[in-house]
This record gives C-alpha cells, sequence and structure tokens, in this order.
C-alpha cells in the first residue's frame, strides 16, 4: 500500500525556508547570447560554479568542469581539504536546476529528502551536501539587464562507476537493473514527508500519462513516418491504456532509469570471475506519482537504447522487476504499449529540446541514434511477437531454464 501521503518524515528535520542567494549576473554575458537567457536552461561558467561551491557550500574548490546534461546543468567538483576533514568526500556534483523546475522548489526538496532516505535503507545514492545555512538547497538569483532568473542549487557526492551506456551489458545485469527498479519503488512506499504530495505532478510531461501532450510538440518531427508512428502510438494509448488506469497500482517512480543514470562498477569473485554490480543511481528530478508498470516500461525501454539485440531485453528486465513485484494481468497487457510511449516521448522532447538548445544536440540525441530503428521495429513485429519474447523469458526465470 502507498504510504500516507501526510504524515511526518521521521528521519530529517525541517531546515526552514530555503535561503536565497543574489549571484552577480554580468559575468553571464560569457559564452551566452540573450537568446540563451530566455531559454530555462541554465548557463553558468565554470568560475561561477566554482564560485558558487565556495559561497553556498563553503568549500575551497580545485578543479570544476561541467558534465553532460540534459535541461538542467552539472559540473564535476573537486574541493581541498582541511586536515581536519580529511576523510571527507573530495569530489561533489554541483546540480542548476533549469529556471522552470526552479519554480517548484518544493519539489525539489522532496526529491533530495528521498535521495537521503533510499541512501539509508542501502540504494547507492548520493550524499546531499548541507549548505552552510544548513538547507539541502539554496536559491540562487541572477539579475541581469534588470531581468531577474532563479536557479534551485545543490551538491550532491560523486558517485564512482560507469554508465551502462558504455558497457556490455549481460541479461544477469539486465535482470539485476529491473529487480533494482521494483526495489525502488517498494521501498518509497514507506517514504513519509508532508511534500511527497507535491509528486502528483499534473501534465508533468516525464509521467507516462502525459503521452498525449506530446501532440503540441509533434511539429518538431516534420512531416515523416517517424510523426506518423508517434500519432498512432498517441490515439493507441488514448484508448488502450488511458482507460486502465485505474486497474494499476499506484506508486511513486523514479521515472528515468535510463542508460545514464545506472552506474556500475565491476569486481572480481574469488573464483576470478569479474561481476557487475549497479555502484549509483543518478537523477530524481522526473520523480512522480505513476504506477509500476510505468517504471518496468521505462527501464525496459532505456535499457534497450545500447543493445544490439534490443526485443530480448525486455524479458530479462521484466523478470527482474516481476521477482520483487508481479504485473497483474492488466499491468502485462499494456506494458507494450508503455515502452512504445516512453519511446515517443524521449524522442519526440529530444527533437523539441533541439530546437530550444542546439548547441546541446549531441547529448538531446543519444537515444534518436538507436531509439527511431528499435520503435519501428516493436511497431513491425507486433504486440503479441513481443509479449512471447518478453513473457517467455520472464517465465524462464521462474522455470529456473533462462532463455
Amino acid at each position: 500500500m502507498l504510504a500516507p501521503e501526510a504524515e511526518a518524515y521521521p528521519t530529517t528535520p525541517s531546515t526552514g525556508p530555503m535561503e536565497v542567494v543574489t549571484f552577480v549576473g554580468e559575468a553571464m554575458s560569457s559564452g551566452e547570447d540573450s537568446r540563451s537567457w530566455a531559454l530555462a536552461k541554465p548557463a553558468f561558467t565554470e568560475a561561477q560554479a566554482s564560485a558558487l561551491v565556495e559561497s553556498v557550500f563553503g568549500f575551497r574548490v580545485s578543479k570544476v568542469w561541467p558534465l553532460p546534461s540534459y535541461d538542467d546543468q552539472n559540473f564535476h567538483v573537486c574541493v581541498s581539504r582541511s586536515q581536519d576533514a580529511a576523510d571527507g568526500p573530495a569530489e561533489y556534483v554541483l546540480k542548476i536546476s533549469n529556471a522552470e523546475a526552479s519554480k517548484h522548489p518544493d519539489v525539489i526538496d522532496v526529491q533530495s529528502r528521498i535521495i537521503e532516505f533510499l541512501r539509508a535503507a542501502g540504494f547507492p545514492t548520493a550524499s546531499v551536501c548541507r549548505t552552510k545555512a544548513g538547507g539541502l538547497s539554496s536559491v540562487v538569483a541572477v539579475d541581469r539587464d534588470s531581468s531577474v532568473r532563479s536557479y534551485v542549487v545543490r551538491l550532491l557526492t560523486y558517485l564512482p562507476g560507469r554508465p551502462v551506456a558504455e558497457l556490455p551489458v549481460s541479461s544477469q545485469l539486465l535482470y539485476d537493473i529491473g529487480r533494482l527498479a521494483a526495489k525502488l519503488d517498494k521501498t518509497l512506499e514507506e517514504f513519509r514527508h508532508p511534500g511527497v504530495r507535491s509528486l502528483r505532478r499534473e501534465d508533468f510531461i516525464w509521467n507516462l500519462k502525459s503521452v498525449p501532450l506530446l501532440e503540441q510538440y509533434l511539429d518538431a518531427l516534420g512531416q515523416s513516418r517517424n510523426r506518423a508512428i508517434v500519432e498512432q502510438v498517441i490515439q493507441l494509448f488514448k484508448q488502450d491504456v488511458r482507460t486502465k488506469l485505474s486497474e494499476f497500482r499506484e506508486c511513486i517512480n523514479h521515472g528515468d532509469l535510463n542508460d545514464h543514470n545506472i552506474l556500475i562498477q565491476s569486481s572480481k569473485t574469488a573464483s576470478g570471475d569479474t561481476v557487475d554490480q549497479v555502484s549509483g543511481i543518478l537523477d530524481f528530478d522526473d520523480m512522480s506519482y505513476g504506477y509500476y508498470v510505468f517504471e518496468v516500461a521505462i527501464t525496459i525501454m532505456y535499457m534497450m537504447i545500447e543493445s544490439k539485440d534490443p526485443i530480448p531485453v525486455g524479458g530479462h528486465v521484466l523478470a527482474g522487476f516481476e521477482s520483487v513485484i508481479p504485473l497483474t494481468a492488466a499491468e502485462r497487457g499494456s506494458l507494450f504499449l508503455l515502452v512504445c510511449s516512453r519511446f515517443c516521448q524521449s524522442l519526440v522532447m529530444a527533437a523539441h529540446s533541439c530546437q530550444l538548445n542546439p548547441e546541446n544536440r549531441d547529448y538531446l540525441m543519444v537515444t534518436a541514434k538507436t531509439g527511431w530503428r528499435h520503435l519501428q521495429q516493436l511497431f513491425e513485429m507486433g504486440q503479441a511477437a513481443v509479449e512471447e519474447i518478453w513473457f517467455g523469458t520472464a517465465k524462464s526465470y521462474a522455470s529456473g531454464v533462462t532463455v
């Protein structure tokens, strides 16, 4: 059962109102034009990022460099440690939320508290560093040409490992990732905090319930076969998924367990075998209330992206997920279309975002390199054929004979 939303979260006390730091904005003109200022994505320089870490979090920065990101801005930060704090972490990630997300600091706050909650429960999430004022984040107000824009900034410990996208992924690792997704959702049933209500994000474009909202972004695809597929998915979603939502079991979703947000580290067993294990879960910015079947569909879709043989991937992820949370008949019946729907969300929004941020095209179009081909293959095979593979693979795990 989903945790009551009104109960107080017992382990992390309130830090009071979020502090606001006024940041000198004239330097923002370096490397940034008036067009990017008008958009939501932050455009801080490395020098400004360093100044933020020192002024807001009190660390002396030794090195800082940018990390790839979608619509936020991230920096890898190395800090100099004093002798009395030599045992503390020396590497962090400075996360500057985009201007639109920063309008909802309550959502960002509950995301930070969930990160802490999951870490306490044994998940490999980052630690959220406190500001000098004791908060989990700070609002930085940037003043430029009589226009003020505010950004929420956080500092998280840097997690080791390589993203799934850079590794050959075994069926065992896919199973483990599916199991991790289910355990994460299951654990969040116990999360208690009044701010969790803010995760009921109406019309949030990255919630799978919001697939029909893609219609307003279709112009980014032009007139093409890809657009026709997306239009068909949207119509099928309206007919065959939206009408069944009441039959799905609700939960809090991470919502973005993609191949760049899961980190892996390899280790040697006593027998000399190499074992890959999840060493980090990143990016909780797309968290919202959804359904168990949403989480597994999103995870399947992203694990397909880098695979040379993408269709069987779903069966291994599903088997891992169902080892913790078996899906109901209604949820299983919608899984194929939900995976297609997530492909559409990612591909359409990437095309739209490229129009707004063409300088970030390489990162934004990572999914598109193989995503359209995978989506077309799913449609060409059809739901029955794909389900036969997915469900057959999942069943083989239960019988002990993996296909």
